[in-house]
């Protein structure tokens, strides 16, 4: 560590004092207690004058309220100043990480370990804003083109879904897609992982319930077309197609980690993978968030919404930090079987997910759409577009579990059409049952209304029939 003598803190003060522009930099990090203690009165001086007057106090002001005498620095060129807030943003980190462990000390005999990690971790992090932002009027074509050119969106593979998105995903965002269970949304995300892979881009799929060797023998079936039923008496034929694939896509690596991992865990593995293989990683699913543990062991996994707060926000850090491209997935509530659109409520655990995320997708798939070769998503919520309550439909092929951009063909349009006579109808009767005067409360005890949604389910059952009856005809 270097040696901060005590005439070398006070020609910090010194510089700092003749320079606004210096001191509005360090200012963040200007810490009285990271001075002698000598000095230590000057710098709260100089600290609580600027706090009150919004402006730098003359060195004349400083010397006559203190002993210690500062002088005025003279004939100063820019690069000293560069000079000074280098060696002051190193000053400032070593200082506060010294306070940081002999407070720890304290801490430590008392068994309480949880604040001594958040004081290392505040201590290292010191450092100045160097990046001063965007200077919006000053080169509109330049920024523009950079954004345009830039590799932070990437297609997801699906071009229905890039279009609502304006292009795809973003680099360093947090993407949930939540469903019910059985919903799909492991087959989604590998469907995801084998696009990016294709792609070029190096990817991992993180799995916390399905073994690597499943999750690989349904991606065998999506990324060769062959049915999962023949995987296994086409082992030859897989093997060949996988091979042929592999010269021209990224890298694609599966691993399972225990439910309650955190995402230091995943951190690591990341880190580990790129050292051993000697690529940089562009993307990363997670399978998914309810199963993973914050990394503060001061969190109770009962606590749902505090639980999913800090993974989601670590996992969007973790994303920010590497530049990576993030998906992972979340269960939706009871609340939400049976509904004809979801929303917020519908997420399990509560909102806390839903304001950390960039994009949240609903599944809204059942088994009997997946069986007749469709797949929808619902936009949620979304800061890349303005499709918010939107639905984009897919298709999805049960044989080979690969979900694909949708055909326009006439039957499914058709069908389409249907749908949405239907569902036009069942929200114009809700509609018209809300509005009638003196209708029961089926939460006050009277059962009327619970018999009046049972027989609208039956005729909503009586009309898919009719309508299944139709189309096979």
């Amino acid at each position: 560590m270097a040696d901060y003598t005590f005439d070398v803190q006070k020609l910090y003060l010194e510089m700092l004092l003749a320079d606004a522009e210096s001191f509005a930099r360090a200012q963040n990090i200007f810490d009285p207690n990271s001075f002698d203690r000598k000095l230590q009165p000057v710098a709260k001086f100089v600290k609580e004058y600027v706090e009150e007057y919004k402006v730098l106090p003359e060195v004349e002001q400083v010397n006559a309220k203190h002993d210690i005498k500062l002088k005025t620095a003279k004939d100063l060129d820019p690069s000293h100043f560069s000079w000074l807030l280098d060696e002051f943003e190193t000053f400032s980190r070593h200082k506060a990480l010294e306070r940081a462990i002999l407070q720890s000390a304290d801490l430590l005999e008392k068994g309480d370990y949880g604040p001594v990690e958040d004081k290392i971790k505040d201590a290292v992090q010191i450092g100045l804003t160097r990046d001063m932002g965007t200077d919006y009027f000053e080169d509109p074509k330049g920024r523009l083109e950079f954004l345009k050119n830039s590799n932070g969106q990437v297609s997801t593979g699906w071009a229905n879904l890039d279009k609502k998105l304006f292009g795809g995903f973003n680099r360093g965002e947090l993407n949930i897609f939540a469903g019910g269970s059985g919903a799909g949304k492991s087959l989604f995300l590998q469907n995801l992982a084998i696009n990016w892979a294709t792609a070029g881009l190096n990817t991992v799929y993180i799995t916390f319930e399905l073994s690597e060797s499943l999750v690989a023998m349904r991606m065998d079936a999506m990324i060769t077309g062959i049915p999962t039923r023949k995987v296994f008496p086409e082992i030859e034929n897989v093997e060949m197609k996988v091979k042929m694939l592999a010269k021209k896509s990224g890298n694609l690596q599966i691993k399972y980690l225990p439910s309650g991992s955190t995402i230091l865990d995943v951190r690591s593995y990341v880190k580990e993978l790129e050292l051993k293989s000697k690529k940089k990683i562009d993307c990363v699913l997670i399978d998914y968030l309810d199963l993973m543990m914050p990394k503060s062991k001061r969190v109770s996994p009962a606590d749902l919404f505090i639980k999913d707060k800090y993974v989601s926000e670590e996992i969007r850090n973790f994303a920010t930090e590497r530049n990576l491209l993030t998906c992972t997935a979340s269960q939706l509530n009871r609340a939400s079987v049976e509904e004809i659109e979801f929303d917020h409520s519908h997420i399990a655990g509560g909102l806390s997910k839903v304001q950390t995320a960039d994009n949240v997708f609903g599944i809204f798939t059942s088994r009997a759409m997946k069986e007749r070769g469709r797949y929808q998503i619902q936009f949620m919520k979304t800061r890349s577009s303005s499709g918010v309550g939107q639905k984009i439909d897919l298709e999805f092929d049960i044989d080979t579990l690969r979900i694909r951009d949708l055909a326009e063909d006439e039957e499914y349009q058709q069908f389409k059409k249907q749908s949405s006579t239907i569902y036009d109808s069942l929200k114009q009767k809700s509609k018209v049952a809300t509005n009638k005067p003196n209708v029961p409360d089926p939460t006050k005890g009277d059962n009327i209304g619970k018999v009046k949604a049972t027989v609208e389910g039956g005729k909503l059952r009586q009309l898919l029939n009719e309508l299944h009856s139709d189309e096979e005809q």
